[in-house]
């Protein structure tokens, strides 16, 4: 029996992300939205967890399970206009920009084509 599984559970894998990545960063690459655990590493690449909830610096005001997105600049917003899907806010937030608790979509098909 051949055996092509690579990853029994997708939580972190390693990805190439943009330079100047920072472990605790969101990160989206292609279809892939999640959080960086390590700093970009020479080879261009970071462990980046794709589940899981992270206090990350959001902008604006969010309501308990509210799609946040992220922007070009990969930081988070409220704000949906020019921007893709990166994950769902557990608790609700104030106005301005920060701390929040959001959980990524990670490799969420549905959400993926949505954003494309």
């Amino acid at each position: 029996m051949a055996m092509n599984q690579r990853y029994t559970h997708f939580d972190h894998i390693a990805l190439t992300v943009p330079e100047g990545v920072k472990s605790g960063q969101p990160v989206r690459v292609g279809a892939v939205a999640g959080v960086a655990q390590i700093d970009r590493q020479p080879d261009g690449k970071a462990t980046v967890w794709l589940d899981g909830s992270h206090m990350i610096d959001v902008a604006g005001a969010l309501t308990e399970g509210q799609v946040v997105y992220i922007k070009a600049d990969r930081t988070l917003t409220a704000t949906a206009t020019g921007n893709f899907p990166f994950g769902v806010a557990v608790l609700a937030k104030g106005t301005g920009t920060g701390p929040a608790e959001v959980a990524p979509f990670g490799h969420n098909p549905a959400v993926a084509v949505a954003a494309a």
